[in-house]
């Protein structure tokens, strides 16, 4: 059932499924689950992170549209499969990270997700299956198993204004399988041409773009 207090929108211990789901009334929390399952339905998303909870809900072959920027989201709690995303995701982490669920109590995951029409900066997943997932091709990149090379990533003379952006993954969970970035996104930071990017990426192996 859902239960409304006045700051607070709590959906839980129930299936949903092939409903569109709006979240995006101002100042309000929503909390998602415990025991909450979406099931082939469209979730839209005009809240920031923090006001977005997810306590262990399953989305199951979803249609995630992020209406407004989403920025710092933590998907650990939440169960992914089969979705597809679309909006702008930044800095958002997805999959599963044990140190983080054991704080939060909830386990979550991902696998066969689409984000090919999505933006996507900045955003890691961690403890997944990577080659179940469909990342976004050029203007966009993603950096394979970055724990595992983080080494090698810090040996390439990136230019010194996006350097930060490739150095210190061995700082990240060992379970870390992807990282993928804008270069549209770097470039304007930076001010660093996007073939400039490119051309780097090209000497790199396990890249997608």
């Amino acid at each position: 059932m859902s239960s409304e207090y006045p700051d607070n929108v709590i959906i839980e211990n129930r299936i949903m499924e092939g409903e569109r789901l709006e979240l995006g009334a101002k100042n309000i929390r929503y909390y998602l689950g415990p025991n909450l399952i979406l099931r082939r339905c469209t979730l839209v998303l005009r809240v920031p992170s923090e006001l977005l909870h997810l306590n262990g809900p399953r989305f199951i072959d979803c249609h995630i549209e992020v209406k407004r920027q989403l920025k710092n989201a933590v998907w650990y709690t939440a169960h992914l499969k089969g979705c597809r995303f679309t909006g702008r995701l930044i800095s958002c982490d997805f999959g599963y990270e044990p140190d983080y669920t054991l704080l939060h109590q909830d386990v979550g995951g991902i696998e066969d997700c689409d984000f090919t029409a999505a933006h996507v900066h900045g955003c890691r997943f961690v403890g997944c299956d990577a080659s179940t997932l469909k990342f976004p091709r050029w203007p966009y990149f993603t950096l394979l198993e970055p724990y595992r090379r983080s080494r090698e990533y810090a040996s390439i003379l990136w230019p010194r204004e996006i350097r930060p952006w490739f150095t210190g993954f061995d700082r990240y969970p060992e379970s870390t399988v992807a990282m993928t970035y804008s270069p549209t996104a770097l470039a304007k930071e930076a001010g660093v041409n996007e073939d400039r990017i490119r051309a780097l990426l090209e000497g790199l192996v396990d890249v997608i773009y």
